[in-house]
């Protein structure tokens, strides 16, 4: 067995409250991350969810989605799925490639998710959670004492050798067997809030954290999150050494901030604001502090297809679609821009874009002249 010695975790030596980028299916990838991290620097960030059972089917794109690089850390792999054995293993594999934390989706609302039993789904199925957070709690361990994804024998082989390259070029600190945290992300309830069943249990398997969204499976992404529910959550925590942090519907800063003082939770994730808005993890209004260059989020824009088109599309024009959303979203607030998100909507490579700001500028300089 080999000998490790417990070090604290970055849930322990970062400064609280935390201010953290939410995981968000579709839209967290590696090169969103890294312009978040450039530009807004959220204390944390998690991957978009990935499926564990992807680990043994030779899915040639499960590395790709746990792509990150050194300037995002805290990083934490979120994963989903509803077998505690291959938690387990996935755990292991998360470790050797040099992940900050390991957290469990159980808020996904997503039908086909859901009615597999995994995300939000695990929620009427709380026995079943407590063992998916402690197998991958074990896996864990079972890095920490010598295990490698190459033992695993049910690994592809391909697999295996990029995971061990990946491992190879971490920097020697993360290289090493040390304690990666569990965390969980979740939502007050299925159809209804079951925030005083559903937390105590989640409780019980002692997770370094559980990030509370303020809406049941069944609300989705509509109406209301319920601060009440999650500061009901914070309250039952309250005593244990799990962290608890609140998300939804934190548009600013200051949002953030009014909600971790009247809630009395350990910190806020902030999802859906951030999008073509990095600056939303920073003190004051980004627009204003601006206001010389109220186009400066083009140039952010630009920087982020570039990065897509570098680690993600590889110029591959139907890989390039995703991309669009981005940059509907960078633009939205600017002059004229119902005409400019038209044309970025055909994009389907980084010389589109340039070609389109270019007429863009080129037309507003003639306007504005």
């Amino acid at each position: 067995m080999v000998e490790s010695v417990r070090a604290p975790t970055f849930w322990e030596e970062m400064p609280r409250p935390f201010i953290g980028l939410a995981p968000m299916d579709s839209i967290t990838d590696h090169p969103f991350r890294h312009i978040q991290k450039k530009y807004g620097n959220p204390m944390l960030i998690y991957t978009e969810f990935t499926g564990v059972e992807r680990l043994f089917i030779g899915d040639r794109g499960l590395l790709k989605d746990l792509l990150y690089d050194e300037s995002q850390r805290p990083i934490i792999a979120q994963i989903f799925g509803r077998s505690p054995d291959i938690f387990r293993r996935m755990a292991v594999m998360l470790c050797q490639l040099g992940f900050d934390g390991i957290d469990i989706n159980m808020g996904c609302p997503t039908k086909s998710v859901v009615y597999r039993g995994s995300g939000a789904g695990l929620i009427k199925t709380p026995r079943l959670a407590m063992q998916i957070v402690r197998a991958t709690k074990a896996g864990v361990e079972d890095w920490q004492n010598g295990a490698t994804v190459r033992a695993d024998r049910d690994v592809p082989a391909r697999l295996v050798e990029e995971v061990e390259a990946r491992h190879a070029r971490l920097p020697r600190a993360f290289q090493q067997r040390r304690a990666i945290p569990v965390s969980v992300k979740t939502r007050i309830g299925y159809a209804v809030s079951q925030v005083r069943e559903w937390i105590p249990a989640l409780l019980e398997s002692r997770p370094a954290a559980i990030a509370v969204h303020g809406r049941t499976l069944q609300q989705a992404y509509s109406g209301q999150a319920d601060w009440d529910q999650i500061a009901a959550a914070a309250e039952l925590a309250r005593g244990s050494q799990t962290l608890i942090l609140g998300n939804g519907d934190i548009r600013s800063l200051d949002d953030a901030h009014r909600r971790i003082a009247t809630c009395g939770v350990d910190g806020v994730l902030i999802g859906r604001a951030s999008c073509g808005n990095p600056f939303v993890f920073q003190q004051g209004d980004h627009l204003a502090r601006h206001a010389d260059d109220k186009y400066h989020m083009l140039a952010i824009a630009l920087e982020h297809a570039r990065l897509y088109e570098k680690t993600i599309s590889r110029r591959e024009s139907n890989r390039f679609l995703p991309m669009r959303k981005h940059l509907n979203w960078y633009v939205r607030h600017l002059p004229a821009a119902a005409g400019l998100r038209r044309e970025l909507a055909r994009a389907c490579n980084v010389e589109t874009v340039e070609a389109i700001f270019d007429r863009y500028f080129a037309y507003r300089r003639a306007w504005e002249s």
